[in-house]
């Protein structure tokens, strides 16, 4: 093993990104926090993830705000948040800092000039690093594989592929007590909505992928955030079914739950389609991206993939979703 756990207890993870990225690498989490018991794990990561270190607190101890940096899209940077933390970070002291954001093109030269502890992870192509800490960042497999790989690099063995989405009591309770009117039979779950535009399917292939559930005797709930708004309430208004709307009503918990109980959900590639997996629900995945090796589900049985840039075929999603809503079906998850 590259860090040996006697000498590893201070070990830093930098993965500034969004739901479904998280989600990814808890893997790779599951991995180290088996290899460092003792060790105490700290996320550097986006604000929002505060509320992520606190659902997988098995896996991290801590949060660190990462201010952003230049180059960086997900926030603006801000140089005397910037400052805060390179002052932060040069006191901490990490006895290894992970980089796991992508082939390190701008962050392996921040991270390093941080001179707060090794580092290890991706480099790009054509961009030497101590071989010893860097494998070349590898493409064509799923964002999953990808970190479990750079972590075996370092002697650190997986620890399995399987996605985690922990969801408290209090969120169970709270989904249920704040949405009477949600279905206690079958139903299924529509999220619309993408951070970004160019990732979100058409509208009006969901509202009619959510009629032809609803016509085979599927109650329809369409969720999203309070921004996605917009976008939910243009399938609602397509659809010829009723469905009950909870965008903007439900936490990230509540969110879980709800997808855990459905019969299906379907999506485009974002992070719910992520939660879905990890809760082992059905799902049909609409990929805009181009990318559904990267960031479609390892479980093919029970979860599919359409790579909307490659073929356009909504009656193939049609009949699929036919398929998977047959009760003669049986999904047993690999």
């Amino acid at each position: 093993m590259t860090f040996p756990p006697q000498n590893t207890r201070k070990i830093a993870v930098f993965r500034a990104l969004q739901l479904g990225d998280m989600l990814c690498a808890v893997p790779a989490l599951r991995a180290l926090r088996h290899s460092y018991p003792r060790a105490e794990i700290t996320l550097l990561g986006l604000p929002w993830a505060a509320s992520f270190c606190d659902r997988f607190s098995e896996y991290v101890d801590r949060f660190i705000h990462f201010p952003g940096y230049p180059g960086l899209p997900e926030q603006p940077f801000d140089p005397l948040l910037w400052k805060n933390f390179v002052e932060r970070m040069h006191n901490e002291q990490f006895d290894l800092i992970l980089q796991m954001q992508g082939n390190g093109s701008i962050v392996n030269e921040m991270l390093i000039g941080l001179q707060a502890g090794p580092v290890a992870g991706f480099h790009s192509a054509g961009s030497y690093r101590n071989p010893d800490l860097f494998i070349e960042y590898p493409t064509g497999i799923s964002e999953i594989e990808r970190h479990l790989q750079m972590l075996d690099h370092l002697g650190i063995p997986a620890q399995g592929t399987q996605l985690e989405f922990p969801v408290t009591d209090a969120e169970i309770f709270n989904l249920y007590d704040s949405n009477p009117l949600l279905p206690h039979s079958h139903f299924v779950c529509v999220h619309p909505g993408s951070r970004g535009a160019w990732r979100q399917w058409p509208p009006s292939h969901f509202a009619c992928l959510a009629d032809q559930c609803a016509g085979l005797g599927y109650q329809v709930v369409v969720t999203g955030t309070e921004a996605e708004a917009p976008i939910t309430a243009q399938v609602i208004d397509m659809m010829d079914y009723p469905a009950i709307d909870l965008t903007g009503k439900t936490g990230l918990g509540e969110i879980g739950q709800l997808i855990r109980e459905a019969d299906l959900l379907i999506s485009n590639c974002t992070g719910v389609s992520h939660i879905a997996s990890a809760l082992r629900t059905p799902s049909i995945v609409i990929s805009m991206d181009g990318e559904p090796e990267r960031w479609g589900p390892l479980n093919k049985h029970l979860h599919k993939t359409i790579d909307w840039t490659k073929g356009q075929d909504f009656a193939q999603v049609l009949a699929l979703t036919d398929a998977m809503l047959d009760p003669a079906r049986h999904f047993v998850p690999a």
